[in-house]
């Protein structure tokens, strides 16, 4: 069965609206639904986390669920929620240390360059933390390696 069929099926008493976290614009508010999917293991489950935009377009968002059984749909959201904070690292490391200026020649080469940068991307985030480098308006000042003395 397609999953928009599955959806369709959705009551919409079984729509909740929740925050998947805080945004630049205060919490991100959608329409969450879960349905489960069949399981054969005990303690947990498996199911299909809909989100659904509150705007007219109602575009939607899926995601597969792997939990403890009696987990909660607000613990559910606030874990796809963490998504938005990985995709924001990884475009901050692509501008700030190159993560995407490598081109694929072997498997070596590309985890010794995945490495390094995702490494200096990490030292740079703890210098910005320390020194309170944030510009006005909440956006983060670009750092440069220390420059040497002469």
């Amino acid at each position: 069965m397609r999953i928009k069929r599955v959806v369709e099926q959705i009551p919409a008493t079984a729509w909740q609206v929740v925050s998947a976290g805080d945004g630049a614009k205060g919490p991100r508010l959608y329409e969450w639904a879960y349905l489960p999917l069949t399981s054969i293991l005990i303690k947990h489950q498996r199911g299909l986390l809909v989100r659904r935009r509150r705007d007219q377009s109602r575009e939607l968002a899926y995601f597969v669920v792997f939990a403890p059984r009696q987990t909660p749909l607000a613990e559910m959201v606030r874990v796809a929620g963490t998504r938005w904070a990985i995709e924001e690292s990884f475009q901050s490391a692509k501008g700030e240390v190159g993560l995407d200026h490598y081109e694929v020649r072997s498997w070596p080469g590309w985890y010794r360059h995945m490495t390094l940068a995702m490494l200096a991307h990490a030292y740079l985030t703890v210098v910005r933390s320390r020194t309170g480098g944030e510009a006005e308006g909440g956006k983060k000042k670009p750092l440069s390696p220390p420059r040497s003395r002469r």
